[in-house]
């Protein structure tokens, strides 16, 4: 019966303080609450969208493909050559083999896929690709196998606001066509802009006669087919799936979305310390109340029940609070930002929200965690402290004058340095953020250490100002107190001064890059599959007030079958000096016998190649190339090859083009020029040419990098905010704790002006100690993303460039922030009578 009363007055005991100090401070509460939640909505948000948009592309890339169990890709839009289709359909394990022509198609502004098919091959090998005729008065007669005859998914006959039986202009590989919406592909998931016609009609009619850029295959035995055709075939196709192409939109984007993912994290992080700042706060305001009920019997394990039961409750309420914010936030952010939050990854079709429940349980269980760990050093001060001591005991937690341990601090920084120096693990920077993680345990637990070395010049100076000895005295004598208010500051400071000084120097980077690399007057593109054949190169070249042209050759070449294909560029260089045209890193001598490739840094560093390695190219037969440079290219993350146009043009047999750099004659208008150019274009291609000054390319490269960056600079200003809601919540706890002693001070004369100006002075130095820390270890941090994580995600490096007016800024509002919450909290805390304030007692 006495276990059975015993446990009834535990609960009671311990329901009275959690619910009890709950009333009597419902903004710590409040506060940590909301921290966990921005923290876990941010994080659950940005995963949401992630995994929408790559379930879209996965229905994307399963519609395009029609669920073939394999595929022979060409390795290059150039396609293959046709006669392989005989032999590969003997191969054996393959059971049939459909052929396919995929273009790049456009029908007035509506983008999208037209593949050509061979039907009744398609019907047993990807059903899902073959038309459904429409019947009805208006809807034509045209059948799937008249060559003008077109079958549109639900998406493109929206997009065009065309109906079944109606006539088409579409335009694919620099050709426009006059073709009949016939009917419909019932199959093919809604949001996926596809189109399928006869495939001779295809070839014949958009100028890709005896080639192919796939086949479908339906197999018989994988194992067997695979073996057979890898044997074969030649060095401008690979073996591929629906899984290997899976694969290749996951690789380009996988990089960015896990820095996506552990930047939103920050706020996160942010939120656990700004929980163990305000428990800590709360236990030291608490102590002699634990005391009290630890003298009237309850264990100390109930003293950190109380403690750990908060932690719960925070993270609870707050992880559910997240998760509700999250799905909303991923809703708004899809409208807005797109499936890729502006970064070009996944482009077409139509993302919706995907919920995924597992990862709501990981992000629920993360909040938790968040807030628990930052309760556990607080339970476990409050458990250890001696009753009687803590009866007599003030409220605050004042270290004695004896030395500031910084050994903790220095294992933790040395640990989080030689982190951040291991290799990637799958291509992902893992150890760069393990290191950050230590790096930031280590300059947070650095402070009480800093916060003496900087304080004690001040705290050996006379000073007749009653307000400010009292104010370096407090903070000086009591560092560790100082290092629990300013945790959560000084990690919030330091995340966001790392995020903005590498964006500052990416930015920077890609500004001095682009003023190098676009040293023309003017730069026509050709979009889509257009393009610029040798007559109108030259008709171009002959156009008034142009001195010269140099066109170029951009298409994509697969190297690996599961990873992004790199870009391969033909272009005119100067003569023997590709610097005066490409920005080197590194360079060699040319190998007699061999074509010169310049590569760049991203695919140096994906596929290990130096300058002077060999390289096998999947264009021409048995062609040597040579690395014989590295340069710089911030515009392709997966990599970009260049070679001489004359070598492309001898190896490929294409002679379009479908860029060029212009140079005017001096004193010419280029707006002048630029028309004039655009008139000597035929009809049919002017509305595929775009022809911009390098100003506007700039303008607009520097906008998408914005555009990408746009949701880095959301989660900055969210760190910043909650670090700021931070030292409000904190400064207001600590100086509400302080009640006792304000009386105190009343009692021997000390007016409640300077106790307000000591407050003021008080948060002003705990401001300029946290910003002084945030900037030294923000600093640190911003290396690791600048030259561990942003080389292993993205495979380029660049200078740092301090963005000294953001620093001075943030620093600057930390310490207003810090100062005049110390204040307003201070005329609460001082309204209470001193004689009473002193009395108060358990």
């Amino acid at each position: 019966m006495t276990t059975r009363t015993d446990l009834v007055f535990a609960r009671l005991a311990l329901r009275w303080l959690i619910l009890g100090d709950a009333r009597a401070d419902p903004a710590r509460f409040l506060g940590t609450m909301i921290a966990i939640a921005v923290g876990v909505a941010l994080g659950f948000a940005i995963h949401l969208i992630n995994g929408s948009a790559l379930a879209s592309f996965d229905g994307a890339v399963r519609s395009v493909n029609g669920a073939a169990d394999l595929q022979v890709r060409a390795a290059s839009p150039l396609g293959f050559d046709e006669l392989l289709y005989p032999r590969i359909i003997d191969t054996p394990g393959v059971g049939d083999a459909s052929p396919v022509v995929a273009l790049d198609a456009q029908a007035g502004e509506a983008r999208f896929t037209l593949l050509g098919l061979d039907i009744l091959r398609a019907a047993n090998v990807t059903p899902s690709l073959v038309g459904e005729q429409m019947s009805g008065p208006d809807t034509g007669s045209a059948n799937v196998f008249d060559e003008s005859a077109l079958f549109v998914s639900r998406a493109v006959l929206d997009a065009t606001g065309g109906t079944v039986g109606e006539t088409r202009a579409v335009s694919a590989n620099g050709r426009s066509v006059e073709l009949v919406i016939a009917g419909i592909l019932p199959a093919v998931a809604d949001g996926q802009a596809i189109a399928v016609m006869d495939i001779a009609a295809a070839q014949w009619r958009f100028d890709r006669l005896g080639r192919l850029d796939r086949v479908d295959l339906s197999l018989a035995d994988r194992g067997a087919a695979e073996r057979s055709l890898s044997q074969w075939l030649p060095g401008d196709v690979v073996l591929g799936s629906d899984e290997s192409e899976l694969a290749q939109g996951s690789a380009l984007s996988r990089a960015y979305r896990l820095n996506l993912d552990m930047l939103a994290l920050v706020a996160l992080v942010t939120g656990g310390f700004l929980v163990f700042s305000a428990q800590s706060l709360s236990v030291a305001r608490r102590l002699r109340a634990f005391a009290l009920v630890r003298t009237l019997g309850l264990p100390r394990r109930g003293i950190v029940a109380v403690v750990a039961l908060e932690g719960l409750a925070i993270g609870i309420v707050g992880a559910l609070l997240g998760l509700a914010l999250g799905a909303a936030l991923a809703t708004f952010a899809l409208r807005w930002f797109g499936g890729d939050l502006g970064a070009g990854y996944f482009r077409g079709g139509d993302v919706r929200i995907v919920f995924q429940p597992l990862a709501a349980a990981v992000f629920f269980a993360l909040g938790i965690a968040a807030a628990m760990l930052g309760s556990v050093l607080p339970a476990r001060a409050a458990s250890q402290a001696a009753p009687a001591a803590a009866l007599k005991n003030s409220g605050d937690m004042l270290d004695p004058r004896s030395a500031v341990p910084l050994l903790p601090a220095l294992v933790l920084i040395a640990a989080g340095s030689l982190a951040a120096l291991l290799p990637p693990v799958g291509g992902l920077p893992v150890f760069g953020f393990v290191g950050m993680a230590l790096l930031l345990a280590g300059g947070v637990a650095g402070v009480p250490w800093l916060a003496r070395r900087l304080l004690a010049p001040l705290a050996v100076r006379r000073t007749t100002s009653v307000p400010g000895l009292l104010a370096v005295r407090h903070v000086h004598g009591a560092p560790a107190e100082a290092a629990t208010a300013l945790c959560g500051i000084v990690a919030s400071t330091a995340l966001v001064i790392a995020m903005a000084t590498m964006v500052t120097s990416f930015r920077g980077a890609v500004d001095e890059w682009l003023v190098e690399v676009l040293s023309s007057d003017l730069y026509l593109r050709a979009e889509g599959s257009a393009g610029f054949d040798p007559s109108l190169q030259a008709r171009l070249a002959g156009v008034p007030g142009v001195a010269g042209l140099s066109f170029s050759r951009q298409i994509p070449l697969t190297l690996i079958p599961d990873r992004p294909p790199v870009a391969l560029i033909a272009r005119s260089l100067d003569g023997q000096n590709p610097e005066a045209s490409l920005v080197l890193i590194e360079e060699a001598a040319a190998q007699v016998g061999s074509i010169p490739v310049w590569v760049s840094e991203p695919a140096a560093r994906l596929y290990g190649w130096s300058v002077g390695d060999a390289v096998d190219l999947p264009i021409g037969a048995g062609e040597a190339f040579t690395v014989s440079g590295i340069w710089r290219d911030y515009s392709r993350q997966q990599g970009a090859l260049v070679i001489r146009d004359k070598d492309y043009t001898r190896l490929t047999g294409d002679a379009e083009r479908d860029e060029a750099a212009v140079t005017i004659d001096p004193g010419a208008d280029p707006d002048a020029v630029g028309r004039t150019l655009l008139e000597a274009l035929p009809a049919e291609l002017r509305s595929s040419v775009s022809i911009a000054q390098p100003a506007t390319l700039r303008r607009f490269a520097l906008e998408l990098f914005d555009r990408s960056f746009a949701v880095t600079y959301v989660l900055q200003a969210v760190a910043i905010l909650v670090g700021l809601a931070g030292v409000a919540a904190t400064m207001s706890s600590q100086t509400i704790a302080r009640v006792r002693e304000f009386g105190m001070l009343a009692h021997l004369g000390v007016e409640k002006r300077q106790i307000m100006a000591m407050l003021g002075i008080e948060g002003a130095l705990l401001g300029t100690i946290g910003g002084v820390a945030g900037v030294l270890l923000g600093g640190a941090l911003s290396q690791i993303l600048i030259h561990v994580i942003n080389p292993q995600s993205f495979n380029w490096t660049m200078a740092t460039i301090v963005p000294v007016g953001t620093i001075a800024a943030v620093f600057a509002a930390l310490v207003f922030a810090a100062s005049v919450t110390a204040m307003l909290a201070g005329r609460r805390a001082t309204a209470t009578n001193a004689a009473l304030a002193v009395r108060e007692d358990w």
